[in-house]
């Protein structure tokens, strides 16, 4: 495993993403084979879990008291806020007292806050206070979620340095918008980025080569796998692109004796401004641990890159943030 210091933990860079717990909608497993996939999980080294919505903290917490105390997890979890709020110290203490209630802690690991509306500026009071509790031992680690650049820089400015410890944001081979501004912002602040989408749902794998373009109202795609379809076919570049662009990583792939999958995650881990990537886990029903593994210790070279660059470079890649605007501008 490779490791990263996030706030006063050191980290694995592969995290497990458990957003889909929140939903069925990605295939559901009894809670016994998830908590046993889970355990598999940390057993292999994955010890930091993230995204925990409603009843994915519950789980999370419930799991995280059946192992022995000297078994170190780690849990990130949010708070979103998508209406218009009066902020208060009240307010702010109590969202994150039901995530400590839910996720059964005295002190939240990693708090990201994501904010809705810009034009509210009520997201720089809220943090103040969330700076405030952190100081006094609510939250080990303060992150931001789906912020863009010149938000995040603004916070990081506002609060100081060292409050602010990442940015949970997509990044992928398809989506490339952390390139621009907010690797800038990362190295001013020295911030780590946290990053889903970086298979794109699974549509970075040997399962889509020299396949056809599915059909997105299909119901064999997952509600992720449909998000990502749209930003192949509509934005990125087409499907057809996309399939010379799994061709080139196949070729890379076997050169390294790994899969597609790892040498997408690779390209992602590579970038210095990124902490971990954030692997979407459908606990109990469909789990990549050894192939996952196999990321860890080794490089792309100069050749494999320049190799990709090829294909990116006929992409819209470059234009994605004109056409879809800067980091999180999707959820707003």
């Amino acid at each position: 495993m490779e490791f990263f210091q996030l706030g006063p933990s050191i980290l694995p860079r592969m995290w497990s993403g458990l957003w889909q717990l929140s939903s069925n909608a990605w295939g559901t497993a009894p809670l016994l084979r998830i908590r046993e996939a889970m355990t598999k999980y940390v057993d292999t080294g994955y010890t930091a879990f993230a995204d925990h919505y409603g009843s994915a903290e519950i789980i999370f917490g419930q799991f995280r008291r059946s192992l022995p105390p000297d078994q170190p997890v780690f849990g990130a979890t949010k708070w979103c806020v998508f209406t218009d709020i009066e902020p208060s110290q009240e307010l702010v203490e109590a969202a994150v007292k039901e995530r400590m209630e839910r996720m059964q802690l005295d002190r939240i690991d990693l708090l990201q806050f994501h904010w809705q509306d810009y034009s509210q500026k009520g997201y720089l009071s809220t943090l103040k206070i969330l700076q405030g509790l952190k100081t006094d031992g609510w939250i080990s680690a303060l992150g931001l979620c789906n912020f863009d650049s010149t938000r995040t820089d603004e916070i990081c400015t506002q609060l100081g340095p060292g409050v602010i410890s990442s940015n949970q944001v997509q990044f992928s081979l398809i989506d490339t918008r952390p390139l621009h501004d907010m690797a800038d912002v990362c190295e001013k602040h020295g911030i780590k980025l946290l990053c889903y989408g970086t298979l794109c749902g699974g549509f970075l794998s040997e399962v889509w080569l020299n396949k056809p373009m599915p059909d997105r109202y299909s119901n064999h795609l997952t509600p992720s796998q449909r998000k990502y379809l749209d930003i192949i076919v509509g934005v990125w570049g087409g499907w057809q692109l996309f399939q010379d662009l799994l061709l080139v990583l196949y070729d890379i792939g076997n050169g390294h004796g790994l899969s597609i999958s790892n040498i997408a995650t690779r390209w992602v881990l590579d970038h210095p401004f990124v902490g971990a990537v954030i692997i979407g886990t459908r606990l109990g029903i469909s789990e990549h641990l050894d192939d996952n593994l196999r990321v860890n210790g080794f490089r792309l070279t100069e050749g494999d890159k320049a190799a990709l660059d090829v294909v990116l470079n006929r992409s819209n890649g470059c234009r994605i943030i004109t056409s879809m605007g800067d980091c999180g501008a999707e959820y707003r």
